[in-house]
């Protein structure tokens, strides 16, 4: 069987949750986190290794609340997402506390990853089905050499993407007739209002999403070689922020948008009906606890899960 990696980006502060580490936050009846039930799904589904971006201020909590745990089940290996891991000649602006986004995050897997790899956000629930179809895509499907990249992507209903208690960043897609992607735009404050769908763009200026759209949740399928692309423009991105911009990310769906837009990458976007859940907020924790046990009680999952 081909080899094929599981990459939980878990290095983000969290700050919306209140101060918490909500990465790492129990949602299941043995206190099961909802990477737990990532990483359940994803072994499953047929990854073998899996690699935890973390900032080095976690380790220690992140190892005694899941890693240590995990590494009895599957290859685990750690990257370390931190502010001043730049590029030669560049150095981390004055009053800059943001992490550098989910493109610098994938980029620090470079010198660990060697074969298709799947990437996640450690705080979302994506299902089992997703899983899976990434799985068979990379491993029946992907082909590693090809001059343009060729990639995957989970795309995900918006409506079964809201949260009720705030609104939430989505990657809105476009897909053509052969089921790739065309565009995917990063889409702002996104929320169900008593008088519709609202949601903006970077700039703050209203547009126009549906609820049965689909939209990226992060979780794309990549083959190796794309690891060079993300060395490559990460320093084009730096060279180019604003002088005074502390808040600027190298984002991963950007940099695939990019490709996809210069005919250097092609994406197979593999929908999936599984509802998303997760805490972006500290009142949705309790949404996700019933959420875990409606799973439980249908059977979806075992009441201790490993």
């Amino acid at each position: 069987m081909k080899d094929t990696t599981l990459v939980i980006m878990a290095a983000g502060i969290g700050s919306r949750f209140g101060g918490g580490i909500k990465q790492l936050a129990p949602v299941g009846p043995n206190g099961e986190i909802i990477m737990d039930y990532s990483i359940h799904d994803a072994l499953e589904a047929g990854f073998n290794k899996i690699i935890f971006i973390i900032r080095r201020d976690l380790e220690q909590d992140f190892k005694e609340i899941i890693g240590n745990r995990i590494e009895k089940l599957a290859k685990v290996e750690y990257a370390y997402q931190e502010l001043d891991k730049l590029p030669q000649g560049f150095s981390v602006p004055a009053g800059r506390s943001k992490p550098w986004g989910t493109g610098h995050a994938v980029l620090m897997v470079k010198d660990l990853v060697k074969e298709p790899f799947v990437v996640i956000n450690a705080d979302d629930y994506y299902g089992k089905e997703a899983f899976c179809r990434i799985h068979d895509y990379m491993v029946q499907e992907m082909e590693e050499d090809r001059e343009i990249y060729d990639m995957c992507m989970a795309g995900f209903v918006l409506s079964n993407t809201l949260s009720e208690n705030g609104s939430v960043t989505r990657g809105a897609c476009q897909v053509d007739e052969n089921g790739n992607l065309k565009q995917v735009r990063e889409t702002f404050g996104i929320q169900m209002l008593p008088d519709g769908l609202h949601a903006e763009d970077e700039t703050g200026c209203p547009v126009t999403v549906e609820p049965d759209q689909l939209v990226s949740m992060n979780m794309w399928g990549i083959p190796p070689a794309f690891l060079a692309e993300l060395e490559k423009q990460f320093p084009e991105f730096l060279a180019n922020v604003p002088e005074g911009n502390v808040k600027a990310e190298f984002l991963l769906p950007q940099v695939i948008d990019t490709l996809v837009q210069k005919g250097m990458a092609t994406v197979k976007v593999l929908d999936t009906k599984d509802k998303w859940f997760g805490v972006t907020y500290q009142e949705d924790k309790e949404a996700v606890v019933e959420a875990i046990r409606s799973l439980i009680d249908k059977g979806v999952y075992q009441e201790k899960l490993f």
